[in-house]
């Protein structure tokens, strides 16, 4: 069963040194040491150790001529990010480049990960969503 712990919205700067703030509120559900990675809508995905292990399990059942591509991908595009004193993570470049960000950033709870996006990104995949198509949408899915 999947957690709904991280919720939320937050606006912060990116500084120079690609470093983002991470809200507390948000670090206390991922830890002080989790994972950053690109793996879906061109945001960065911040995981706790167990929802990625979680995630990375998904393979086991997967045979290898299927995954080995996709786990490339998010081997290679994921890093381990610890939160400094001031409760900021340094980015990699790669990842700040996959998703656009550059002097601002939108953290979000998603459920069971936390995701940084450029906000213009995130406003124009989220931000045509009215009450009405997200009631629509949890009548489809059965809520």
């Amino acid at each position: 069963m999947m957690e709904w712990g991280l919720t939320g919205r937050y606006e912060h700067a990116i500084d120079a040194k690609g470093r983002v703030f991470v809200p507390a509120k948000l670090r206390d559900k991922l830890g002080e040491c989790f994972v950053a990675a690109a793996v879906m809508d061109h945001c960065v995905c911040l995981y706790s150790q167990e929802e990625w292990n979680n995630l990375v399990a998904g393979f086991a059942n997967v045979p290898m001529t299927k995954a080995r591509r996709l786990q490339r991908y998010l081997a290679s595009n994921a890093a381990d990010v610890q939160v400094d004193a001031q409760g900021r993570i340094l980015l990699p470049r790669h990842l700040l480049e996959y998703a656009g960000l550059e002097k601002a950033a939108l953290v979000i709870g998603a459920g069971n990960r936390a995701e940084i996006w450029n906000p213009a990104d995130y406003e124009a995949d989220m931000g045509e969503m009215t009450a009405e198509e997200a009631e629509a949408e949890f009548a489809a899915l059965g809520f």
